[in-house]
């Protein structure tokens, strides 16, 4: 019983530390499923749904990046990081749901730590991507 209780703590650390670690894929994860859904839809079958929604992933995730990198203004960089934490926290506040669910019997408990886990995992995604600089222009480079 002893070791069932340590191996359960032992997956909610490893789920958490997961769901923090990649949780500004959340937005490209979406997208490609999205677009892979509909390429399925539209008679791609499996193989053509799933490629199309690797390479629509992919393309949402290098297209931010890029953006994210070389957008100069402020307001430009707060809305592409804004639009990639919000699934993050939308994807967080889920996932802690799902747990919250499970350890406590009171909804209102359940929803006050879904949302403070949206908070904390949307904040992490946002630090993430706001941690990269902006590109520095080639004579800026020149002077060090």
């Amino acid at each position: 019983m002893v070791l069932g209780i340590l191996l359960s703590i032992t997956a909610i650390g490893v789920v958490c530390w997961l769901l923090f670690t990649l949780a500004i894929y959340a937005l490209p994860l979406f997208a490609g499923i999205t677009v892979g859904t509909w390429a399925y839809g539209t008679g791609a079958g499996w193989p053509g749904g799933i490629v199309v929604g690797l390479l629509a992933a992919g393309l949402m995730l290098g297209v931010g990046q890029f953006l994210f990198a070389f957008a100069r203004p402020v307001w430009l960089r707060l809305t592409i990081g804004l639009v990639f934490a919000a699934p993050a926290a939308v994807a967080g506040y889920h996932a802690v749901h799902g747990i919250a669910k499970h350890a406590m019997p009171s909804e209102t408990w359940q929803f006050i730590f879904s949302v403070v886990g949206a908070i904390a995992i949307g904040a992490t995604a946002w630090i993430r991507i706001a941690g990269a600089e902006p590109a520095r222009s080639g004579r800026n480079l020149a002077r060090g």
